[in-house]
């Protein structure tokens, strides 16, 4: 494995950055995941614009130009050779004081990690995952809108710990408010009466890569999305359940909170929206 950093590849015994990092010593940076299907960045100029607005919301200045972003992630494919993968790209506020102030961090730190992606089990897409609703609420998004990638993710990771407990692979989030927001790492959506419902940005859901692909799949299928607002009543009498994300692509979801969803198997819309989400990555 080749890590990018600054400007150098380094074999990933060898790749470090500075302990003063603000990344490190404060979360305070951005970052995406890009799948890599067939040796391609899959949806790369769609994970680099949304790095560039999550940067700009806090006020994070990324040394690279977009254009320049996209050859180095590429390049960063190409040196690790690799056909089937998974991308991390970090931008981080730089080394730093030990004091919160961005103002000392002179240059933004940008990190490209090629590897391999943990995948679902492929049984899991066959017969369905159970899930739980977490505890642990979602940051509301008058303290940090929750559309900045940031790198700050212990309230998700503090969710995900619950559902490890409770014997599940994910779990779904709400605000404070206790509407639906998202998983801890994938977008959700329900069906009902054959339309498509997953909870609205403004409701602490990031707007996934993945989820707007699956929208785009859905309405040339004739299927309509809405994003609204979604309670745990919702999730518990949807049709169909599904989670979206780079890594669960997309992932049936047949029980949440022990309540059985629709007839406890992945439903025909999911199974459909599956088939043609891998038609058309592979096609591409």
């Amino acid at each position: 494995m080749k890590v990018y950093i600054d400007g150098q590849f380094y074999d990933k015994k060898d790749a470090r950055i500075s302990v003063f990092d603000h990344g490190l010593l404060y979360g305070d940076g951005v970052f995406e995941g890009i799948r890599i299907y067939n040796g391609k960045a899959f949806k790369l100029a769609e994970h680099i614009e949304r790095l560039y607005q999550s940067a700009k919301a806090i006020l994070l200045e990324i040394p690279l130009g977009k254009e320049e972003m996209e050859k180095t992630i590429l390049n960063a494919v190409a040196t690790n050779n690799k056909n089937s993968g998974y991308i991390r790209l970090i931008v981080t506020r730089g080394e730093g004081s030990l004091g919160i102030d961005p103002a000392t961090c002179k240059k933004a730190t940008v990190i490209i990690i090629v590897g391999d992606i943990q995948l679902y089990p492929e049984q899991c897409y066959e017969n369905g995952i159970s899930i739980v609703i977490a505890a642990s609420r979602r940051i509301p998004s008058d303290c940090i809108d929750t559309r900045v990638k940031s790198l700050n993710y212990l309230n998700n990771i503090m969710a995900k710990m619950e559902a490890k407990q409770a014997g599940c692979l994910e779990a779904v989030m709400l605000n404070k408010e206790g509407f639906v927001t998202e998983c801890t790492a994938d977008n959700i959506f329900v069906v009902r009466n054959g339309a498509l419902l997953t909870p609205a940005s403004f409701h602490g859901a990031l707007h996934g890569i993945t989820m707007q692909l699956v929208k785009d799949i859905a309405a040339t299928i004739g299927i309509r999305t809405n994003e609204t607002t979604l309670t745990s009543y919702d999730l518990y009498n949807a049709e169909e359940c599904y989670m979206t994300g780079t890594g669960a692509e997309i992932m049936p979801v047949v029980k949440i909170n022990g309540r059985v969803i629709g007839d406890g198997k992945p439903g025909p819309i999911t199974k459909e929206l599956i088939i043609r989400f891998r038609e058309l990555v592979m096609s591409q």
